[in-house]
């Protein structure tokens, strides 16, 4: 990286000190009033009205609830910054006094807790912190930025819909798409890798049909929940017996509901499943293997009708472009300790950034930073406890605020500068 590129760089992060507190409130009032996906309309209009109050050029309501921003300064490349915006049905336990105590309803009509459980709030800050300093200091770089604020990645819905409502043919075609998520680890850390980031990503409902009888008189009933007690258990050794060793996938049965009572034999159970793999060929396999053992054991029960399958979601793997990625770290290592970036493996949580740089084929990049306090994480690897660290939508998951905010609004400077700083 060029010597008079890292300076405008640190030109540009020249003002961040001034905007650390009122970054830190917007970060608080986004946590305590989370909204779940397709519903983020508080969100928006806060992210909206900021990058208004900026000079941005602003629409609202693109794929539903997503914002688009675009700064233009000058001739240079189009870069586009992400950040997802919709939060969990989880109830928060972490204690903070900006926790959130909002309910919503979910996609079913229930009535459900919610919370920032997986860290979009610290996203959205981060996406608004650079933003603002992009534009105090147009004298640093050139070319535009082109900010978006994203719905319903926790559904797998969001970037399919932005797309869909003409992101890229709409607004501006970017050189290169860049993207961050907070994460359990320690907090002021930087995790990248070149290649596959993230594991796709394949939920399913399925649905499994028996005959209804007495809890005394199991004879006259075909019993759904041996049924799915016998899928679950079989669905097992997919991993542990048709996949190598050398390669990786996880399937996880999640839910399972059958009956209401104990001396009811019920008609049908549910189960509801989510795949993770890293391979497309991999992928196709574990899929065709859930529907052949559920199929397999519904026949072997004399299931009267066979199993329903029901997708739910799913995610593409996140692939870096390697190019690019080295570029973004190379400016990471002109501004950073180099100790705080490190090169990481593949992540079997799963992300629909993807599908921006591969729908518009143009380069991308995702990289981790780490949220928890380094001295806690630093005593739970001592003492052997780093499992019990609250990770990404677990109830107790919350960022340490300092120096994880920092971190952030840096590291999308730094990524995008490697682009536009002059």
């Amino acid at each position: 990286m060029s010597q008079a590129r890292d300076s405008s760089i640190r030109r540009m992060l020249s003002n961040l000190d001034n905007l650390l507190p009122d970054l830190e409130e917007i970060y608080k009032d986004i946590h305590a009033h989370p909204e779940l996906s397709m519903q983020e309309t508080r969100t928006a209009d806060m992210a909206a009205n900021r990058l208004n109050a900026s000079g941005f050029e602003v629409t609202k309501g693109v794929g539903k609830t997503g914002v688009v921003g675009i700064l233009r300064n000058g001739e240079g490349p189009t870069v586009m910054l992400r950040a997802d915006m919709d939060a969990l049905p989880v109830k928060e336990s972490t204690g903070l006094a900006y926790a959130s105590k909002v309910t919503g309803i979910d996609r079913d009509g229930k009535s459900v807790p919610v919370m920032h459980a997986c860290g979009h709030d610290m996203h959205v800050t981060w996406l608004l912190g650079a933003t603002n300093l992009f534009a105090l200091a147009r004298d640093e770089w050139h070319g535009t930025v082109m900010a978006i604020f994203q719905p319903a990645e926790e559904t797998a819905a969001g970037a399919r819909s932005m797309i869909e409502d003409g992101l890229f043919s709409r607004f501006s075609k970017p050189d290169v798409i860049l993207g961050q998520h907070v994460m359990a680890e320690p907090a002021g850390e930087i995790d990248w890798r070149s290649g596959v980031v993230t594991s796709a990503g394949d939920s399913l409902e399925v649905r499994l049909f028996g005959r209804g009888a007495h809890g005394s008189m199991p004879q006259a009933s075909i019993d759904p929940v041996v049924m799915a007690a016998a899928t679950v258990l079989r669905l097992q050794t997919i991993v542990s017996r048709e996949i190598a060793a050398s390669e990786s996938a996880v399937v996880t049965v999640g839910s399972i509901q059958a009956g209401t009572k104990e001396n009811v034999i019920p008609d049908e159970a549910l189960l509801k499943l989510n795949v993770r793999t890293f391979d497309e060929s991999l992928r196709k396999h574990v899929l065709a293997s859930i529907k052949r053992i559920v199929d397999a054991e519904a026949a072997a029960s004399a299931a009267p009708r066979p199993p329903e399958f029901i997708p739910l979601d799913s995610y593409s793997a996140v692939t870096n472009d390697p190019e690019a990625t080295n570029r973004v770290v190379d400016s990471f290592l002109s501004h950073f300790p180099k100790e705080r970036i490190q090169e990481s493996q593949p992540t079997s949580a799963s992300e629909d950034f993807g599908l921006f740089g591969s729908e518009s084929h143009t380069p991308s990049v995702f990289w981790f930073v780490g949220g928890t306090d380094p001295e806690t994480y630093e005593k739970a690897e001592k003492d052997g406890r780093i499992g019990e660290i609250p990770t990404n939508h677990n109830p107790r998951f919350a960022p340490v605020i300092h120096p994880t905010l920092e971190t952030g609004v840096e590291a999308l400077v730094c990524a995008a500068g490697a682009w536009l700083s002059t």
